[in-house]
């Protein structure tokens, strides 16, 4: 009779089940987004609003248009403007809108070999690391970092092809770890740099920020549901709604490591 009820007991709940499972997003984001903490903070409180779970799958901005295009995501966060603005060009994304930004860093050893603490700018400063064809790590992924990097490059007139300029093809984390190894210069964002910074992972110094060539702005799109027929548009739809809600902008806002903010939100709260 008690083996009846549990039965019975098991059999209900495994009737139920599909009744009871929540929607669920896949969410493709470039790895700042993931390596600072920040989805741990916003994703919960959006599942907690909505009652949809979010899975995300944190790559360098061009892969997560990639995968976006192969309609294995229903929603994207990314920071590379040009890359985006194609993704939506080609039909691929709709309702793209800006999210928050920070901005990119110059990251190098404390040592300094190519002395660029004494450059009037970003671009002076890559000037003078390759002037000392001092060690260079790039992500090497097709990022929104990397594509920042190459047009700072351009911007200074240089071809960076020396021994001592190298590809790390990883994720920032993992990016700046190995400069930190290596006694390298990298550019990061700086959520990502001050996030490792406050942890002890890394002892590379800033060498140049906060200017206007550096500024590094995140934007959310929905993956076009003309082109994935099976995307999750309103859910989609519904974690941006989040997003740029006075909830999420605020969430966003409070978001530091060791005290300092990791994120400037496009709405800032009153």
């Amino acid at each position: 009779m008690r083996l009846r009820v549990l039965l019975i007991v098991l059999l209900t709940f495994l009737l139920a089940a599909p009744a009871m499972a929540v929607d669920r997003l896949v969410l493709a984001t470039t790895t700042s987004t993931a390596n600072t903490g920040l989805l741990d903070v916003l994703l919960p409180a959006f599942t907690k609003h909505s009652g949809i779970t979010v899975h995300y799958i944190p790559v360098g901005t061009g892969k997560a248009l990639a995968i976006a295009k192969r309609c294995d995501a229903d929603v994207v966060i990314v920071h590379a403007p040009a890359l985006e603005e194609r993704f939506v060009a080609d039909g691929y994304g709709v309702d793209r809108q800006a999210l928050m930004h920070n901005y990119f860093v110059l990251v190098g050893p404390p040592g300094n070999p190519a002395k660029v603490q004494q450059a009037g700018s970003v671009v002076d400063a890559l000037k003078r690391i390759a002037q000392a064809k001092a060690p260079f790590l790039s992500r090497g992924d097709n990022s929104g970092t990397q594509v920042k990097e190459l047009a700072l490059w351009k911007a200074a007139g240089i071809k960076p092809d020396w021994p001592g300029y190298r590809e790390a093809g990883r994720g920032m984390g993992p990016t700046l770890t190995m400069a930190d190894e290596l006694g390298a210069y990298t550019l990061s964002d700086i959520a990502t740099y001050r996030k490792y910074l406050s942890t002890g992972r890394i002892s590379l110094v800033i060498l140049a920020d906060n200017q206007d060539l550096l500024k590094n702005p995140y934007s959310v799109i929905l993956v076009n549901p003309a082109k994935c027929p099976k995307v999750k548009y309103d859910q989609a739809k519904k974690f941006e709604k989040f997003l740029l809600s006075p909830q999420g902008q605020e969430i966003i806002a409070d978001y530091k490591a060791d005290g300092k903010k990791l994120f400037w939100p496009v709405h800032p709260p009153k």
